[in-house]
């Protein structure tokens, strides 16, 4: 979970696959729960929530779609089935997909 602030990511929060698999990705509630607690108690916003697709382009799966729970969040895939790692952000809501505008600044 990448939590944000006006827009622009502050800081990352990882979080434990506890489907052990590099097929699907699932995180504990309670995991899910305390990161989400500890970027509203910062005063941040859930700017992004990212994971990676290892055998496939960074375009959001059905799965992603089903389980895209934040419209108001944007959707990072890491795509690392090529040599070079992809990153792509996407807006899913109601089980709607557009691309969104990625901008990678090094302050």
């Amino acid at each position: 979970m990448i939590a944000a602030r006006d827009g622009r990511a502050v800081a990352v929060h990882r979080a434990r696959n506890t489907a052990a698999s590099p097929l699907r990705y699932e995180m504990d509630g309670m995991e899910q729960y305390k990161l989400q607690t500890e970027i509203e108690d910062a005063g941040l916003q859930l700017g992004a929530i990212y994971h990676s697709h290892t055998r496939s382009a960074p375009l959001p799966s059905q799965t992603d779609i089903n389980l895209a729970f934040y419209p108001e969040s944007l959707y990072l895939i890491v795509g690392l089935a090529a040599d070079e790692p992809d990153v792509r952000a996407w807006r899913i809501v109601e089980g709607a997909v557009s691309e969104a505008e990625l901008v990678v600044v090094d302050d």
